[in-house]
């Protein structure tokens, strides 16, 4: 009883600071870009009409390394390595991302940043490969947490989709933690409130209509940190892997069937584009507080669905079988929708 009391009390205090430190820093990185002139002007590939401040995604980067930061300390000894590392690996990506924002650099020295950040992340939650079997674990969580980080800087496009979506993963394990499913334990869980706060606090300044966006600092840093978010539940929390893709699913199946086509058709899949699956419905007349809640619909029923599985007891076979029909099903349709809007387009 007197550990639920102390868990509650820190519950309230880390969202309230989470929240009121995001909404204020998000306004003094809005009121900085204004001055710098750090604009993403309208143009044939992006989904604006109107010259918008980037950037803005400093303000939840820097909550959450403080909030980290501040966990440690409480911590102590009790703190285990992935967590430091995962911290590192924010500091990495948020400031490649915040020098891109300011001069544009090259997409092969980002993504080098981010499968360096994502290799020290993935190698302390999985351990020092031996043996060729714990080689492949270590190269696919590298490469998914990497992919993830470049999966929410591309979609990013429209308003408030690449944060509600990162906010929602949070949520959505820590609704697992209260419902017994213990994915996260401390400090992790305190990391995960701290995201979903965070993305909340970021809400009025991009929702329903953009007064600034997040920019390469925040869609990168929001995917890798919900990333070690999910790969700690899946290494330490027992949350099997096929379930904790569900709530990303959107965005994978969205960003990585793009990207694929992208590449069988020898365009450069690096570059910006409008081409992905969100943005076809926002060219196709939808507005950008229609699809995003589209998009949101689909990532709570996703996690409604893991959460539900995981408390089943079902063997984990029986629940990998589960999430590979549902993914089959949605690339189904994402495949099926984005053809139609292809060639509508083309009439």
């Amino acid at each position: 009883m007197i550990r639920a009391s102390s868990d509650a009390v820190a519950a309230i205090v880390v969202f309230a600071c989470g929240f009121g430190a995001s909404a204020a820093l998000t306004e003094v990185a809005r009121r900085y870009a204004l001055r710098r002139q750090l604009l993403d002007h309208p143009g044939q590939r992006r989904s604006h009409c109107v010259s918008t401040p980037r950037g803005g995604g400093i303000g939840p980067v820097l909550v959450l390394l403080a909030g980290g930061a501040l966990f440690i300390a409480c911590g102590g000894t009790a703190v285990s390595t992935s967590f430091p590392a995962c911290l590192l690996g924010i500091v990495a990506i948020a400031g490649i991302g915040w020098l891109d924002d300011h001069r544009p650099l090259p997409a092969s020295l980002r993504l080098f940043v981010h499968l360096l950040a994502a290799f020290a992340a993935a190698v302390t939650m999985i351990g020092v490969a031996h043996d060729p079997v714990q080689v492949g674990w270590l190269a696919v969580a590298t490469l998914g947490i990497a992919g993830l980080a470049n999966a929410w800087n591309f979609m990013d496009g429209i308003d408030e989709l690449a944060t509600s979506q990162a906010g929602m993963v949070a949520l959505i394990l820590l609704v697992g933690r209260c419902v017994g499913s213990h994915w996260l334990d401390d400090p992790w869980w305190k990391f995960g409130l701290l995201l979903f706060a965070a993305t909340l606090g970021f809400l009025p300044f991009n929702f329903p209509r953009a007064r600034i966006f997040l920019g390469d600092v925040g869609s990168g840093t929001l995917g890798f940190a919900m990333a070690c978010l999910l790969l700690q539940a899946v290494t330490a929390g027992g949350l099997p892997l096929p379930l904790a893709i569900l709530p990303v699913s959107a965005f994978l199946i969205d960003a990585g069937m793009t990207l694929s086509l992208r590449v069988v058709r020898g365009k450069a899949w690096w570059l910006p584009h409008r081409e992905h699956l969100y943005q076809w419905l926002v060219r196709s007349g939808r507005s950008h507080v229609n699809v995003t809640c589209w998009y949101a619909l689909w990532t709570l029923c996703a996690g409604a669905i893991a959460i539900g599985a995981s408390g089943s007891g079902r063997q984990g076979e029986s629940v990998a079988a589960d999430g590979t029909i549902l993914c089959g099903i949605v690339l189904w349709m994402w495949l099926r929708k984005r053809l139609w809007m292809a060639a509508r387009h083309r009439r």
